[in-house]
């Protein structure tokens, strides 16, 4: 990876320059100081003594935001066994036992994260990883995050027996036997194994940080909202910020817990004095995010109807008070950020943001809703009534093996085929945002974009056009982070936070062919393909 930085100005041409704003383009453009300066003909009348930029019959546009994703978590899976790229439970179980071989001295392995589907029903075995590591603490995360699976050494540790009961916002399945499984689903059981694994050692979390950055710049990403912050994170975020290793601009959304929100209110103003006390240009923490229910892949998204598999079972409503808890997080001026899978969790998240308008009284508080999988008819005009941000995963609304063989046998055929709404919270007038959730899945935007405008063929009725998904993942995201007047979109004025592509992703039927060359943070090439 090559870098350039602190050229004070730079003259673009030699390609299409999109600016985002209402489908305009031009061909040259010039950047001083790291702003937009100048377009079209102004520019060159303007640029002698420029750096010049060949884009070689490229595309310029402004760089990608993700809306929602989890850049630490990311960043660490580098760190364990490399269990994403395996295609059966076989290859996992094999990678961490090389993993282990080779790091004699980990006292725990713990690495991120698997495919859920390789399991039925996504109940993975304890005896299965004991067969490779019978002897020390094995953890791994499913790729939703919502999910682990450990051996029995770990069990053991975190104290987990056939009679520890089901924790608050959590489940542990049993054998037919009575024993424990394996698998924890939710936090609440989730907790009880991390709780009792070490610490990372704050400089593998600090260059865990620099990796997920690297990432992000190699797919044309500049802004990042981290989407779920516990206190340890704001540490290494600060920590980094201290070392300049973040890169690109992150948010902190600072995770809101049911189970101890009382006591969390003034950890969150405390976090956001830390992070505006460093005073970078690259680190806010401006968000607390929530979580309104789990996931659809182990029911526990909360659903207006109930699962397939249930007469009953409607899933999980993480907060009672879901209202009240952001009534007093918007009162201390943070944005919300509410993780809502199910139609219910959708529900609710829109009632809570209503019932914070109606109380605090109006200003520009933009909440977001994350994610947005299912939404009744009765709520999809609410989003853009309320000023509600639908921030939602493209490349998720597609028939892949998650979909087929754990999502719509939950839901049904019917629900199911009522999934990611894009195009329709879009023409409601809702100010859609993209993001991509990773390391659930990939944080490539072309990627996403390119699901978003075809689906697969799959609910054709929610096609989005390509111009509208780019502006969802450039515009939609910079409003979401209240920079819409900083970048997202090139106009005189605004930050040259650029990304450049080799070709048009307007006019290229296939989009995952389209390449980043480059990548620009207020005027400076942090990114360069090799």
């Amino acid at each position: 990876m090559s870098y350039r930085l602190g050229v004070p100005s730079t003259f673009f041409a030699g390609g299409t320059v999109w600016t985002g704003v209402n489908g305009q383009t031009t061909d040259a453009l010039l950047v001083v100081d790291g702003a937009v300066q100048a377009a079209g003909e102004q520019a060159r009348s303007l640029a002698a003594g420029a750096e010049q930029v060949d884009l070689g019959g490229g595309f310029l546009m402004p760089s990608f935001g993700d809306g929602h994703a989890h850049p630490l978590p990311g960043g660490l899976e580098a760190v364990g066994p490399q269990v994403r790229r395996c295609k059966s439970v076989d290859e996992i179980v094999d990678e961490v036992g090389r993993f282990a071989a080779e790091h004699p001295d980990d006292e725990w392995i713990v690495g991120a994260s698997y495919d859920s589907s390789m399991a039925p029903d996504g109940l993975f075995d304890a005896r299965w990883l004991d067969a490779a590591v019978p002897d020390r603490p094995v953890v791994l995360r499913a790729w939703d995050y919502h999910t682990v699976w450990c051996n029995t050494v770990a069990l053991e540790r975190a104290g987990i027996t056939a009679d520890t009961p089901d924790p608050v916002l959590g489940a542990i399945p049993h054998r037919a036997d009575g024993s424990v499984l394996g698998t924890l689903r939710e936090w609440g059981a989730v907790d009880l194994v991390h709780n009792v694994v070490p610490e990372r050692d704050p400089k593998v979390r600090v260059d865990a940080l620099r990796t997920a950055a690297d990432y992000y710049l190699a797919r044309g990403v500049t802004w990042v909202q981290d989407a779920w912050v516990e206190p340890g994170d704001v540490d290494t975020y600060v920590d980094a910020a201290r070392q300049d290793k973040l890169a690109v601009r992150f948010n902190l959304g600072l995770y809101a817990d049911p189970r101890y929100f009382d006591s969390q209110l003034e950890q969150f103003a405390d976090a956001r004095r830390r992070v505006q006390d460093i005073a970078s240009p690259l680190l806010t923490a401006n968000t607390v995010k929530f979580f309104a229910d789990g996931v659809i892949e182990n029911e526990t998204g909360a659903l207006l109807a109930p699962y397939c598999g249930s007469l009953h079972d409607h899933g999980m409503q993480v907060w009672d008070n879901l209202a009240d808890a952001a009534r007093a997080v918007d009162a201390l001026g943070f944005q919300i950020h509410i993780h809502a899978i199910g139609d219910a969790a959708a529900r609710q998240a829109l009632d809570a943001i209503e019932h914070v308008v109606a109380t605090n009284g109006p200003r520009d508080r933009r909440p977001v809703i994350a994610h947005a999988q299912l939404v009744d008819d009765a709520d999809i005009d609410r989003f853009a009534a309320l000023g509600v941000i639908p921030n939602m995963q493209p490349l998720w609304a597609q028939l892949d093996p998650l979909m087929v063989e754990l999502t719509i046998p939950r839901l049904g055929d019917q629900r199911g085929a009522q999934q990611y709404r894009m195009h329709s919270l879009d023409e409601s007038g809702a100010p859609l945002a993209f993001g991509s959730d990773w390391p659930v899945s990939s944080g490539r935007p072309l990627k996403g974009i390119a699901v978003a405008v075809s689906r697969g063929g799959w609910t054709p009725h929610e096609i989005m056009s390509v111009e509208r998904a780019l502006s969802a993942y450039t515009a939609g995201v910079a409003r979401q982070a209240f920079a819409e007047k900083q970048w997202g979109t090139i106009e005189p004025g605004s930050e040259a936070d650029f990304v450049w592509l080799d070709r048009d992703p307007r006019y290229t039927p296939d989009l995952d062919a389209v390449r980043v060359v480059g990548t620009y943070l207020r005027g400076d090439r942090v990114y360069a393909a090799q």
